[in-house]
C-alpha cells in the first residue's frame, strides 16, 4: 500500500469516520484513482486536498466508494400499504411504535420509514433502530448524503420537505436523521431485540441460503410482538408463513400470529 493511499485512508477516515482499508485496496484504489484523474489531480493527497474544501467533490467521492446503493421508496406501491394499511393497524393502541430496519445498508430504508410515519404521528415520536453488518455502509447512512437517483420515487411533496438539494447531491433533514439510531449488527449471528412492531428486511434474503432465511424468520418472528409485522422485499415472498407463525397481511407484509 503507498504512503500516498495510506494518508488517503487516514485523512478520509477522520473527516467522515468511513475507514477505505476495510475495501479491498485494488479494487478501491482503482475505483477512486479513475474519479481523481477525471477530475485532473495527480494524487490521492491532491484529491483530498480539494475535497476537504469542496462538498460538492466529497459527496461525488462518497458517491464513488459506497458500494451498497438503494435508494428511498423502492418499490413505492409497498410504502404506500405501509402508510395506509399497515402504519394504521398497528398505530391503533396509541402507543409510539418499536421500529427495526434490518440490514439497512447506506440509509435510504430507515429514513423511508420515518417520513412515512411521520404521516401520522410527529417525529418527536418516532424512533427507529437501524442496524447493519457494514461500519462504511453505517457511517455513510449517518451522513445523510445521497445522489438524485437514489430519490427516483420519493413523491414531490416529501422531497421538498425532507431534503436540502446541495449542488447535485441531496441532504437529508436533521428532524429526519434524528429518528434513525445507527448500529453494527451481524443479522445472522448476534442476538436480537424483542417486542417489536416492525421490522422490514427488505433486499437481503436473496443474498442468503434456505437454512439461514429459516432461521431468520424464526428469529423474526420472536423478536415481534404478537400482532406485529415483517415487510420483506419484493422478491422475498415467504411460501410458508404459517411454519413460522406468520399470517399473509398484504403482499410482503406477515403479521405475528
Amino acid at each position: 500500500m503507498t504512503t500516498d493511499y495510506v494518508d488517503f485512508i487516514n485523512q478520509v477516515k477522520r473527516k467522515t469516520k468511513i475507514d477505505l482499508s476495510l475495501y479491498k485496496e485494488a479494487q478501491m484504489k482503482r475505483r477512486l484513482t479513475s474519479l481523481y484523474e477525471k477530475k485532473g489531480f495527480t494524487s490521492f493527497q491532491e484529491f483530498f486536498h480539494a475535497m476537504n474544501n469542496d462538498q460538492e467533490l466529497l459527496n461525488e467521492f462518497l458517491d464513488r466508494m459506497t458500494i451498497n446503493v438503494s435508494e428511498f421508496y423502492r418499490n413505492k406501491q409497498r410504502w404506500d400499504v405501509l402508510e395506509n394499511k399497515i402504519f394504521p393497524t398497528l398505530l391503533k393502541n396509541g402507543k409510539p411504535l418499536k421500529i427495526w430496519s434490518a440490514a439497512s445498508s447506506t440509509g435510504e430504508e430507515p429514513y423511508t420509514i420515518a417520513m412515512v410515519l411521520s404521516k401520522h404521528v410527529p417525529l418527536s415520536s418516532i424512533s427507529i433502530l437501524a442496524t447493519d453488518i457494514d461500519v462504511n455502509a453505517i457511517q455513510r447512512a449517518k451522513l445523510g448524503i445521497y445522489p438524485e437517483r437514489s430519490l427516483n420515487e420519493v413523491p414531490e411533496d416529501i422531497k421538498n420537505k425532507y431534503f436540502e438539494k446541495q449542488g447535485s447531491y441531496y441532504h437529508v433533514a436533521d428532524e429526519i436523521k434524528k429518528t434513525v439510531k445507527f448500529k453494527q449488527h451481524n443479522l445472522l449471528a448476534d442476538s436480537y431485540e424483542s417486542g417489536f412492531d416492525l421490522i422490514v428486511c427488505r433486499n437481503v434474503m436473496i443474498y442468503f441460503t434456505e437454512e439461514a432465511k429459516d432461521s431468520l424468520y424464526q428469529k423474526f418472528n420472536a423478536a415481534l410482538r404478537p400482532g406485529g409485522m415483517l415487510f420483506v422485499g419484493s422478491t422475498e415472498q415467504i411460501f410458508n408463513p404459517q411454519s413460522y407463525h406468520f399470517a399473509i397481511e398484504d403482499t410482503f407484509f406477515y403479521k405475528k400470529v
